[in-house]
């Protein structure tokens, strides 16, 4: 009897526990079997064993659900919702790259994010930037450098070639003018300083025009307008504009130019340093009496106006100020400038040229130094 009361307490204490029990491994077997399905429906490889490759494009500017969307529609992947779920929570959303990359479908879900957001495939496209104050031989440079022009001597040739860039009407005015086979390149001042995305299977005859077109973008409706106010032909601008850009830093832009003018409308030389860096190909601070007496279109010391054509690619901020000088600066009469310090470029004006000269006798022995530091 007392065994019998033992059992069917046992019994009554154990059956919760086995009816528990069982159903776990019910709700496991379920969970697991439902897992399988929807991992083999949603997140595994659509086929582990292909190991076929596939290319796959992502474009410049191509959105994650265009991406997600055509990865699905080459079976590549198995949701296109999974994997941009995936996506946006690892935070990855905005990091696609650009590209053309080489799948298959025996690759998981990870490992497609992996690679589209490394960039792994190889680029369509790419970044050149063109820095203002670059002259053709530094952007002659560059471009070599990189791999985007065969040869230094093909790059300068192209600069030259007026039968491919005369069609452009800024280029056909400077070709009707005689002067211009004076000029070391007839596209100086006109390969416009800004960063541009291409093709990487471009050629150079496609970046060159890219490069030319964009001088029509900074140069807009208003400018024209400003520069026949002020008398002025678009070339005579962009000259005058590429001689700020090398004289000063920015926040001076407008006050160099306002000299420059002055100097224009009195009839006087401009003087300017970098003109005679330009055909010298000098990098020195502190100029001989002889190197600024060299007979050159470009040598403002001797010759009077601005010079025969630009001497570099000038910035956006360099060509208005060329246009709009500070009317309060040319006003109380400033017609002189040099460098303070050859360090920050920082500059001192002066109205008369005794001024100018105490302040060059002043501050010539810091451009000898600095001159000297170079090896120069």
């Amino acid at each position: 009897m007392y065994g019998f009361f033992w059992y069917d307490w046992l019994w009554r204490v154990a059956r919760p526990a086995l009816i528990c029990l069982s159903a776990l491994i019910l709700i496991i077997g379920i969970g697991l079997t439902g897992w399988n399905m929807l991992g083999e429906k949603l997140f595994l490889p659509v086929d582990p064993q292909d190991q076929t490759p596939v290319t796959f494009v992502v474009e410049s500017g191509s959105s994650l659900t265009s991406v997600t969307n055509n990865l699905e529609a080459q079976g590549l992947i198995r949701s296109r919702t999974v994997l941009k779920y995936l996506m946006d929570f690892r935070g990855l959303s905005q990091k696609v790259q650009k590209g053309e990359y080489t799948l298959t479908r025996a690759m998981t879900l990870g490992e497609i994010i992996d690679q589209l957001t490394t960039g792994d495939g190889n680029p369509l496209v790419r970044d050149i930037t063109i820095i203002p104050g670059w002259n053709v031989d530094a952007i002659a440079d560059y471009l070599v450098g990189i791999g985007a022009a065969s040869s230094r001597e093909a790059f300068l040739a192209a600069c030259n070639d007026a039968a491919t860039y005369g069609k452009y009407y800024y280029i056909d005015e400077i070709l009707g003018k005689g002067s211009y086979k004076e000029r070391r390149y007839l596209l100086e001042g006109y390969l416009a300083p800004d960063t541009y995305e291409i093709y990487t299977t471009a050629t150079l005859e496609n970046i060159m025009q890219k490069l030319v077109s964009q001088v029509e973008v900074m140069f807009n409706a208003e400018y024209h307008a400003r520069a026949e106010e002020l008398g002025m032909t678009m070339d005579e601008v962009i000259t005058l504009a590429s001689m700020i850009q090398l004289e000063a830093k920015n926040p001076d832009f407008a006050k160099v130019s306002a000299v420059f003018h002055g100097r224009l409308r009195r009839d006087m030389t401009l003087g300017s340093d970098v003109t005679v860096k330009y055909y010298s190909h000098s990098e020195k601070m502190a100029l001989t009496t002889a190197e600024t007496q060299v007979d050159s279109p470009y040598n403002t010391y001797k010759r009077k106006g601005l010079p025969v054509g630009p001497i570099c690619s000038p910035s956006r901020e360099a060509i208005r100020a060329a246009l709009y000088p500070d009317e309060e600066f040319m006003a109380q009469g400033y017609l002189y400038f040099c460098s303070k310090s050859p360090e920050d470029g920082s500059l001192h004006f002066s109205k008369t040229l005794e001024e100018h000269e105490a302040a060059v006798a002043a501050y010539r022995p810091l451009w000898l130094e600095y001159d000297r530091k170079r090896g120069i």
